[in-house]
């Protein structure tokens, strides 16, 4: 059996996690998410935790009970304590606003470029040259702060652009003559 999916969930107080035969529904203080339950494996509620187990000793049902757990535990985690995302803007003249639900950057482009962030993701700019994407869904903060750095990618010779946080950038030398 999966080494993940061992692992039983703790599930925190104010989490209401409800199992059918076709979805798993968690709620909590952050919003609530929905998957698609899987039928090669099975979901238990078991004294304040969710227990995964693979159906049957297929090696795919074994693999998807890991899957599955951690998917779950995702969830979980994204309805009490919610998943976020920081970005740096490094260059010249690089700014970003949060402007409500949309994302105003002006990074050396002739025109601002305005990104619009789907239902459920929050952006904050604590400063001009920082970007916070906040959500419940790990996915789709995930897609979205992917989105935004790909708008302008850090290039490898002077390291301009917009970054993760934590990400290192490998700076290239320049040409000899």
């Amino acid at each position: 059996m999966s080494r993940v999916g061992k692992m039983p969930i703790a599930v925190p107080q104010g989490v209401d996690v409800a199992i059918t035969a076709e979805q798993i529904s968690v709620k909590g203080a952050l919003g609530s998410l929905a998957r698609a339950a899987n039928p090669m494996v099975s979901i238990r509620k078991e004294d304040g935790r969710l227990v995964v187990a693979p159906v049957g000793d297929a090696p795919d049902a074994n693999a998807m009970s890991g899957t599955m757990r951690a998917l779950l535990a995702n969830m979980v985690q994204g309805v009490s304590k919610g998943f976020e995302k920081k970005l740096t803007l490094v260059g010249v003249g690089f700014r970003a606003q949060a402007q409500g639900a949309k994302l105003n950057l002006q990074i050396g482009f002739s025109h601002p470029v305005v990104k619009d962030m789907p239902a459920g993701v929050t952006v904050t700019t604590p400063s001009q040259t920082e970007i916070v994407i906040k959500g419940a869904d790990n996915q789709v903060v995930g897609q979205v702060a992917a989105e935004v750095r790909a708008i302008r990618p850090p290039e490898p010779y002077k390291g301009k652009g917009i970054r993760y946080a934590d990400e290192k950038v490998t700076l290239k030398e320049t040409k000899k003559k």
